[in-house]
C-alpha cells in the first residue's frame, strides 16, 4: 500500500462512518499521510481526526478510535495506535516498499500525478522578470501534475530569449480578474549565457522565493556540492546499474531487497559481509522512504506554489540513490540472487522519480554523465 492508496483507505473510512451516521461532518476531498515525526510510531500518520474534530464538535481521540477501528478491517493495514491528542499511527504490511516500486513502474515518470482532472482552475500572473517567469512556469507543470487547469499571463510580452528557457505564456497584459497574481519570488541576478537552461532554471527553482538564488557558474562543475549535478548524476548511475546488471545477465524484480534467511545465515560466517547486508537494507530503506513521499512533495509544491520544495526533495532522493547504488550489483564471485534483482527494481524506480521529477521543474534528465 503506497502513501496515496493509504490517503484513499483513510478517506474511505471516513466516508464509511460518515454514511453509517456514527460521524456527522462533511467528508473532507483529501487526507494527509505522511511519515511519522521523530518519536512518532508504525509507518505513517495522520491528522485526521484533530481536522474532523471542530467540524463534527466531538474530541479529537473519539473520531480517532472510531475510524482506528475502521482502518484496522483494511487488509494491508497490520495495526493502527493513536498517540497525543488524535493523531493515528499506521502500520503497514510487510510488502509496503515492495508496492511503491511496483507503482512507480506502472506509473512511470508520473507517479505521484493525479489520476486525471481535478477540475481545478488556476491563473498565474507574473511580472516580466526572469525568475518570475521560470517560477510560473514550474508551477505550472507542477500544478498540472495535479489536475488542475491552468493558464499563465506575464504583464507584457516575455523577451525573445526566455524561450530557450522553455518559458511559454498564453497571453500577457493586464489580469482579467483581480487577486490572481503569483506570489513573486526574490528577483535573480541576470545569469551568464554559459550557464545554459539547465543550470539556469535550477538556480532560480531551488532556492526558496524568498531567498536570492546563486547565478555562479559552479553549477557547472561536476561535483558532488553541486546539487544538480547530484540528482542528474544519481539518475545517470540508475541507468549505467540496468546496463551493467543486463551485462551480467539479469534484470529488475521487485521484491525483498534483503537475502533469504538462508543466504543470509550463509553469508553470516564473515562479519563483513554481514555488516554489509545490514547497511544495504539501511540504505534501501532510506531511498523507500524518500520515493514514498514523493507524491505528497508534488501536492505540497503545488498546493503551496513552491517549486523548491520539489527541488530539494529530489536531491533527497539522490543522496539516497548515490549511497544506494554500490548494494545494487554483485559483487567479486558473487551470483545474481532475487534480492539483486530487487535492488535494482529500487535503484530503477529512484531513476524514474528523478527523471519525472526534473522534467517537471522542465530540466534534462541525461542517461550519461
Amino acid at each position: 500500500m503506497t502513501p496515496a492508496d493509504l490517503s484513499r483507505t483513510v478517506l474511505r473510512a471516513v466516508r464509511h462512518a460518515v454514511e453509517q451516521g456514527e460521524l456527522h461532518v462533511a467528508v473532507p476531498e483529501r487526507i494527509v499521510v505522511e511519515r511519522p515525526r521523530p518519536g512518532g510510531r508504525g509507518d505513517y500518520a495522520t491528522n485526521a481526526a484533530l481536522q474532523l474534530a471542530g467540524a463534527a464538535k466531538r474530541p479529537p481521540r473519539e473520531i480517532a478510535r472510531l475510524l482506528a477501528d475502521e482502518l484496522t478491517r483494511e487488509p494491508g493495514i497490520t495495526e493502527v495506535e493513536i498517540t497525543g491528542p488524535g493523531f493515528l499511527n499506521i502500520t503497514l504490511a510487510g510488502d509496503r516498499d515492495q508496492s511503491v516500486v511496483r507503482e512507480i513502474r506502472a506509473a512511470g515518470d508520473r507517479y505521484g500525478h493525479a489520476p486525471g482532472p481535478t477540475g481545478q482552475i488556476v491563473q498565474l500572473h507574473f511580472r516580466a522578470e526572469l525568475r518570475a517567469a521560470v517560477w510560473c512556469d514550474a508551477l505550472r507543470r507542477i500544478l498540472r501534475s495535479q489536475g488542475a487547469l491552468v493558464r499563465t499571463t506575464c504583464e507584457q510580452a516575455p523577451p525573445a530569449e526566455w524561450a530557450a528557457l522553455g518559458i511559454r505564456v498564453d497571453a500577457h497584459g493586464t489580469p482579467p480578474a483581480p487577486g490572481l497574481a503569483l506570489t513573486q519570488p526574490v528577483p535573480a541576478p541576470r545569469p551568464t549565457s554559459e550557464l545554459g537552461p539547465d543550470a539556469t532554471r535550477w538556480a532560480l527553482l531551488h532556492a526558496a522565493a524568498h531567498d536570492r538564488p546563486r547565478m555562479t557558474a559552479d553549477l557547472l562543475v561536476q561535483h558532488e556540492d553541486n546539487p544538480l549535478f547530484r540528482v542528474r548524476y544519481a539518475h545517470a548511475r540508475t541507468r549505467a546499474l540496468t546496463r551493467n546488471a543486463a551485462d551480467l545477465g539479469f534484470t529488475a524484480d521487485p521484491g525483498p531487497v534483503q537475502e533469504a534467511p538462508q543466504e543470509a545465515a550463509r553469508e553470516a560466517a564473515h562479519e563483513v559481509a554481514q555488516q554489509a547486508a545490514q547497511e544495504a537494507a539501511h540504505q534501501a530503506t532510506t531511498l523507500q522512504a524518500a520515493l514514498s513521499d514523493h507524491p505528497r512533495i508534488l501536492a505540497q509544491s503545488a498546493e503551496q506554489h513552491a517549486p523548491d520544495r520539489l527541488a530539494r526533495h529530489l536531491i533527497v532522493i539522490a543522496d539516497a540513490v548515490l549511497d544506494f547504488q554500490y548494494a545494487v550489483l554483485p559483487r567479486g564471485d558473487e551470483k545474481p540472487e532475487a534480492a539483486h534483482r530487487a535492488r535494482l527494481a529500487l535503484a530503477e524506480a529512484a531513476g524514474t522519480v528523478l527523471a519525472g521529477g526534473l522534467s517537471l521543474l522542465g530540466i534534462d534528465a541525461p542517461e550519461h554523465l
